[in-house]
């Protein structure tokens, strides 16, 4: 028997709606300091509800080899990744069109 999908009510090897979410999701990247002039990048609006926050969280900390956390819908990693974060995140699977450089 094939699993329905709650959201759209196609079975789920036909369903799109992780693919259309991530389209709609606006992510924003932007350059954060915090306590003693110590800079982050912060990525927003990845929707824990159809990412694995944690994992990309921890994929890019990876990638970029520095600390970080994702709490609460968002992603801090400690440097300033802002000129090589987008490449990334397209590698990862989200849309160019939905990402923002700040």
């Amino acid at each position: 028997m094939a699993v329905i999908c709650n959201t759209c009510g196609l079975p789920e090897d036909l369903c799109a709606c992780v693919e259309l979410a991530r389209d709609g999701a606006k992510i924003i990247i932007r350059l954060e300091t915090r306590r003693f002039k110590k800079k982050g990048t912060m990525i927003e609006g990845i929707d824990p509800k159809t990412n694995n926050v944690d994992s990309v969280a921890k994929g890019l900390k990876s990638k970029y080899a520095c600390g970080g956390t994702a709490k609460d819908g968002y992603i801090f990693l400690q440097g300033d990744h802002r000129e090589t974060i987008k490449e990334t995140l397209i590698g990862l699977g989200f849309p160019d069109g939905s990402i923002e450089l700040h």
